[in-house]
């Protein structure tokens, strides 16, 4: 079940505290492009637990942010 596009603006990654950059509907997941991780999308309900996260690609995280 997808995301309802406007919940978006008000979800914020509890690792970086800032808005999530955007909504993949093919991999029904939150995309946080600044740490490079993906929060999965289960029956509509966005897990935003940090540990259920997944990595979107290897960079080195910017300075001065957390690491999942």
């Amino acid at each position: 079940q997808p995301l309802e596009p406007s919940l978006l603006r008000f979800l914020v990654c509890p690792l970086s505290k800032r808005p999530l950059s955007r909504y993949e509907e093919s991999t029904n997941e939150l995309i946080n492009e600044e740490l490079g991780i993906a929060y999965p999308i289960i029956d509509g309900i966005p897990n935003m637990v940090p540990e259920a996260a997944r990595r979107t690609h290897t960079k080195a995280p910017a300075e001065g942010s957390e690491q999942p």
